[in-house]
């Protein structure tokens, strides 16, 4: 079957079955000139005589640099989105970031310190006088002014008063992404469909993150008050921070509205008028921003959950086994502390979430007893169809599963080792690609505020991730465990349950949504409700029995009903004041309460933090497992109340100082530290940039353009090719090759090895890859060799299960990863370690932490060999059109498009697909020459 490329929001917009009428030429050209005016007008009158903002306290002596695709500018009116449905042709500033970012790929070879802003923008703060494209005080406000630079259009954001730069950051971002704040904020109060169409991508959107974090307006509010009561002077401050930006972002709605220049996707969806301007943009609230927060945690800071598939699998092992032999097979594939995972803190240990040498509390389901708990009900219309239905189920599947997306890598190497002494990093967060994109650009500077880098529009009152007067920062996801799933036993019916020996009623928390078709979207009309049924230990997830007993299985994170605890953190990065070594870094970050890896460096120091409310167990619970619901087993100190707990300390948090080198890219943080996602073993994307950081440690001299390189060199380069592929190659090797078929297979992919295993294309913007025939033979041979190799073995049962844990395989052009297709992050989930661990052992090579048993041929290399040459042979008969079937975006047997990042569109502009690299999607290149 083809694969389906997910088709989100305004996707349907595209020619010919989007917009069906409007994209004649005539008629295009028509609506153009009468929309052209207005938007003129109000353009000009926004405008005033350019000026120059000052570089303030800017320590980075121009070595700073950073990079955000596809481009600034993320609004576009309905005649530009027009334009470019027809034409092609962008909006200022739309895209002028994606071609820099694109050219890395076959650009890195040659970088030197003085090409890196080739490649880059120069992220020094203030704007030249002589690049100052504009200058706007925004609502005629005299406190705060917003300059934009000739070259990307990034705004810097100057406030005389603290008021007028928030004011000022809310209007420069509703200028840049009013629409997709919009979006997001109703896929937060899980009301997508409603706002901006029923198409089964939107249901399946709004099903997934309100599954996670299904609140009341109430809850919304609720959260604000907390976080400003138990945040003294910072709370305070950060609640007029937010109603200042949020006055900005209301300002520039009315003044859109009134000069109509407005996103065009508010005409497209049915919510303004292009004749009338009749309808209404609504303006945010307060609340607002803890739904579009709750969306990034959900996405990106949230690790953990998955304890019923554990559970599952853990039964199909000891069923397959025996519960002594089943158990330890099971911990072998989980590999929870495994000696050979690549590490990102190198000394110390840190046990978090640890196996109990005495298990308690297990709650375990009956044989076949388990049913997930239904999200959608009363379906009418095209929501009961079967595309919508099947939406839902991968929405359900996404949500429950413990691998969600990491993504983010951070390259960070100390002074001692670098060419000038000082310290250089090369990090950022890999976010997807989306048109526009999730996080935007901009520069604060006011008081107590000093700071430039990337935000996620819509909470860009701060600088999330990027740079200050003379430090810069970054961040990973680190997905350590969070979430617990308890078994809560029902009492009196289905919607009962005992809480501390009352029986006690489940809160029930509704959406009803409904939608009818638009120029946008086409949709046929349809209704559905979205009910979740809450408990003091989170919403109910599956039914189920244990022992016997009915029961429903919840799950309690942390960080539900905390979504604006974090805030205080990003403020305190913002500070000047504040921030003034690492150690005063490390103190911000413990202010944040999702799961990140934080990087730190300044002229003299580098450092590192794990983040996140960590709640300290009760002694025997097992967090890989369900528990049961009682007093014993919950967390300690826990108050239902308020969703509160002990949580570990920050020194038992992974940490340091000044260590000689760090690298990141979502695998395991410090030995005994347990990572919630399956697959931390001996092979890990995170090995592709420790190799290549470490030999560059190793030699000394380390400059900017060496380590941009390294990070380039890892993102071109195929996992397993560079890391399994030998071995493999080894045991098919261990005696003549006679199969013509296979032999060839061999030779291209040996060639292909030497060569370093990259996913490159033979010359910039060939479209073709070099080694072509090894990357699709490989690309074939994986999954057929993994079900080969393990499957006998484990018997389908346990095979399936344990897949369900942590898919095969996530090559560029997957489309069954986590992240789907055209994604650009690619090989953090796959069975690369175990297939490794299992041949080596095959092989006679020593492993540490291996499997419980040798899988391939049963242990024996020759029977290994005849698999691995069979299962190549067929993977080598496969024609480009069976290994890559084509999709919305490619044809089938299109290689490098299978690969290819495509920006998907979350509005009405679209972007031309780019070559493969696997690299934080907002990025920075920094090495301060001084200090204050």
């Amino acid at each position: 079957m083809p694969r389906r490329n997910p088709r989100t929001v305004l996707d349907r917009m595209r020619t010919p079955r989007g917009i069906p009428g409007f994209l004649k030429t005539a008629s295009v050209c028509a609506l153009i000139a009468g929309l052209l005016s207005p938007l003129s007008q109000a353009a000009a009158s926004e405008t005033e005589t350019a000026r120059t903002t000052a570089a303030a306290n800017d320590y980075c002596g121009n070595q700073c640099s950073d990079i955000l695709p596809p481009g600034q500018n993320g609004n576009a009116t309905l005649a530009q989105i027009l334009l470019n449905q027809a034409f092609g042709t962008q909006p200022e500033h739309a895209e002028d970031q994606l071609g820099p970012y694109a050219n890395l790929a076959k650009g890195y070879t040659g970088l030197t310190n003085d090409k890196i802003n080739n490649f880059f923008n120069d992220a020094s703060f203030g704007v030249p006088a002589d690049q100052v494209a504009s200058t706007v005080k925004p609502a005629g406000r005299g406190d705060v002014t917003i300059v934009r630079d000739k070259k990307t259009g990034v705004p810097h954001i100057t406030g005389t008063t603290r008021y007028g730069t928030e004011f000022g950051a809310g209007y420069a971002a509703a200028q840049d992404r009013l629409w997709l704040m919009d979006v997001f904020r109703h896929v937060g109060r899980g009301q997508l469909t409603s706002f901006a169409g029923g198409a089964p991508s939107n249901q399946g959107l709004e099903q997934q993150f309100w599954r996670h974090a299904p609140y009341s307006e109430a809850d919304l509010q609720a959260q604000i008050d907390n976080a400003v009561a138990t945040n003294g002077e910072r709370g305070k401050l950060a609640l007029a921070d937010v109603k200042a930006y949020l006055d900005g972002i209301n300002a520039y709605i009315d003044a859109s509205d009134s000069g109509r220049y407005f996103p065009g996707e508010y005409v497209l969806t049915g919510h303004k008028d292009s004749v009338t301007n009749a309808g209404k943009i609504e303006h945010f609230k307060i609340t607002d921003m803890v739904a579009l927060a709750s969306v990034i945690g959900a996405l990106f800071g949230s690790g953990g959950g998955g304890e019923v598939n554990n559970a599952l699998s853990l039964l199909a092992a000891q069923e397959k086994y025996g519960v002594a032999e089943g158990t330890k097979v099971w911990e072998s594939f989980r590999e929870r502390n495994d000696p050979e995972a690549v590490l990102t803190q190198h000394d110390g240990s840190f046990p978090y979430a640890t196996k109990p040498a005495d298990p308690q509390g297990r709650a375990l389901p009956d044989a076949g007893s388990v049913a997930q708990e239904p999200l959608v009900y009363d379906r009418t219309g095209s929501a009961a169809g079967s595309s919508a239905t099947g939406a839902s189920k991968e929405a359900a599947r996404t949500a429950l599963s413990s691998a969600k997306r990491g993504m983010s890598n951070a390259l960070v190497v100390g002074g001692e080792h670098t060419a000038s002494g000082h310290p250089v990093a090369v990090f950022g967060p890999q976010t997807g690609y989306f048109a526009p994109q999730l996080l935007l650009l901009q520069e604060l500077q006011g008081p107590g505020i000093s700071a430039r880098g990337a935000s996620f529009a819509g909470l860009s009152m701060y600088v999330e991730l990027g740079r200050g007067q003379d430090y810069s920062w970054s961040a990973t996801t680190s997905g350590q465990d969070i979430i617990d799933t308890y078994a809560v036993e029902l009492c009196k019916d289905d919607y009962h349950y005992l809480y501390r020996g009352t029986c006690t009623p489940m809160e029930k928390v509704e959406r009803k949504n409904a939608w009818k078709p638009t120029v946008a979207d086409g949709t046929a009309a349809g209704s559905y409700t979205m009910r979740v049924w809450r408990t003091k230990y989170g919403p109910v997830e599956y039914r189920a029995t244990v022992g016997g007993k009915k029961v429903a299985y919840t799950t309690l994170r942390s960080s539900f009903m905390h979504e604006a605890d974090s805030i205080i953190g990003f403020q305190m990065l913002n500070d000047p004041d504040h921030v003034k070594g690492p150690e005063s870094f490390q103190k911000a970050v413990q202010h944040i309460n999702y799961t990140f890896n934080w990087f730190y460096v300044d002229s003299e120091h580098t450092a590192y933090y794990n983040s996140g409310d960590n709640p300290v167990r009760a002694n025997g619970v097992d967090p890989e497992f369900p528990a049961w619901a009682r007093q014993a087993y919950e967390w300690r100190g826990w108050d239902p109340a308020t969703n509160t707990a002990d949580y570990t300390p920050p020194s038992a948090h992974p940490n340091s100082i000044d260590q000689d080198y760090y690298i990141s890219w979502n695998n395991k943080q410090a030995k005994d530290y347990t990572a919630a996602p399956w697959g931390n073993g001996s092979v890990h994307r995170g090995n592709l940039l420790e190799d290549r950081v470490q030999k560059l440690v190793r030699q000394g001299g380390v400059t900017r353009a060496s380590l941009v390189k390294a990070m380039a060199d890892a993102g071109v380069a195929d996992l397993r090719a560079e890391d399994v592929l030998p071995k493999l190659l080894k045991v098919v090797t261990s005696a003549p090759v006679t199969d013509p078929t296979a032999a060839a297979a061999v030779g291209k992919l040996q060639a292909w090895v030497a060569a370093g295993g990259k996913r490159t294309e033979t010359s910039a913007g060939s479209k073709k890859y070099a080694d072509a025939d090894a990357i699709r033979i490989l690309d074939a041979w994986w999954p057929l060799l993994v079900k080969a190799e393990f499957e006998p073995g484990l018997g389908s049962e346990l095979f399936a299960a344990m897949t369900a844990n942590l898919p095969v395989d996530e090559s560029p052009s997957a489309a069954h990863g986590p992240t789907g297709s055209h994604a650009g992050s690619s090989f953090q989930y796959g069975w690369w370690s175990y297939v490794d661990k299992d041949i080596r052992a095959v092989l006679g090579e020593q492993v540490r932490g291996p499997l419980a048993r040798e899988y391939c041929g049963d242990g024996e290399l020759g029977a290994c060999r005849d698999t691995l040459v069979s299962t190549l042979k067929e993977a080598a008969g496969k024609t480009a059109a069976q290994v890559y079937p084509g999709d919305d975006v490619c044809s089938a047997g299109d290689q490098w498009c299978a690969d290819s990042i495509n920006h998907r569109t979350l509005g009405g502009i679209k972007h031309g697909k780019i070559s493969w690299q696997n690299r934080p999607t907002y990025q920075q290149v920094v090495e301060f020459t001084s200090h204050r």
